[in-house]
């Protein structure tokens, strides 16, 4: 049986699909990428079973199919050193803001449950509004 995968593990997975330049991206490609990243193979099943690493998959996959690999050039390094501790530090906020609003869902997912909200209800639609009514 194949062990669970860690965060620092999904982390790495993460990473690689994001950098991944190929115009194929597929689960076996990745799966073979790992091995050397965090010293075991996962299997198709593991990463397709994490939500985050599905999403994210996907995601580069319809980014892949639409643009295909996408290799900017800048003019010099100095550009090319800013553009990058740039869009670092730009990664670093996204990723605050991203646990800032999971901790904000773990509460209002406790406070639902608490107060007996059942997912069907959260999940309704809103109300259609209608424009041509006066009063």
């Amino acid at each position: 049986m194949a062990k669970h995968l860690t965060q620092a593990d999904v982390e790495a997975i993460l990473s690689i699909i994001y950098a991944w330049k190929d115009q194929k991206l597929t689960w076996e490609g990745i799966c073979d990428a790992s091995a050397s990243v965090i010293g075991k193979k996962p299997t198709r099943q593991s990463l397709n079973a994490n939500k985050l690493i599905k999403e994210v998959y996907k995601s580069k996959k319809l980014t892949l199919k639409a643009h295909g690999p996408v290799t900017p050039k800048p003019s010099s390094l100095t550009m090319a050193g800013d553009r990058i501790a740039r869009l670092q530090s730009e990664i670093e906020n996204l990723k605050r803001k991203n646990s800032i609003l999971l901790e904000q869902f773990v509460i209002w997912q406790y406070n639902a449950y608490k107060r007996g909200i059942k997912e069907h209800q959260l999940n309704e639609p809103l109300p259609r509004i209608d424009r041509e009514r006066t009063e």
